[in-house]
């Protein structure tokens, strides 16, 4: 049924229990799991950056720096279940970036962690998860962590 799982990861206890939930899938399906990091610009873009001698040092390198540990662990995990990883770092605005890549990798299946949140945050503040059910025309599953607050 799945050939190709993209898994959306940004190193979260919640995308901790997405991945366990990716590996398990593929693993079933005999699909290969896409494992996806956004290193978001928006983030990076929002210092200045004067504190920083060089780019090696500044946010980005950071965020990109924990994407490749979190791309990392899940192909390690992945690998230990007999799963095929295609590990992909990009840069851009999450949601968008999450939504461009399961088209060009014609992704069978998204699969996203969220934190369960109560209704005044996400009225306020949302989810990169939400913004890329809204987007995608794709099947997705969302996995739901409970945080405490």
């Amino acid at each position: 049924m799945y050939e190709r799982i993209l898994l959306a990861t940004d190193g979260t206890v919640a995308s901790e229990n997405a991945e366990s939930h990716a590996i398990e899938l593929a693993a079933a399906h005999d699909a290969t799991l896409h494992v996806l990091y956004v290193v978001d610009e928006d983030v990076y873009q929002a210092y200045s950056g004067d504190e920083y001698v060089d780019e090696a040092e500044g946010p980005e390198h950071g965020l990109a720096e924990h994407g490749g540990e979190a791309i990392a662990a899940v192909r390690e995990a992945a690998g230990e279940a007999g799963v095929d990883v295609v590990e992909a770092l990009e840069r851009g605005e999450p949601a968008n970036t999450i939504v461009d890549y399961a088209e060009e990798a014609d992704a069978d299946v998204l699969v996203l962690g969220t934190k369960r949140r109560p209704d005044e945050y996400r009225a306020l503040i949302g989810s990169i998860t939400d913004r890329v059910l809204r987007l995608s025309t794709r099947p997705a599953v969302v996995v739901k962590t409970e945080t405490e607050e």
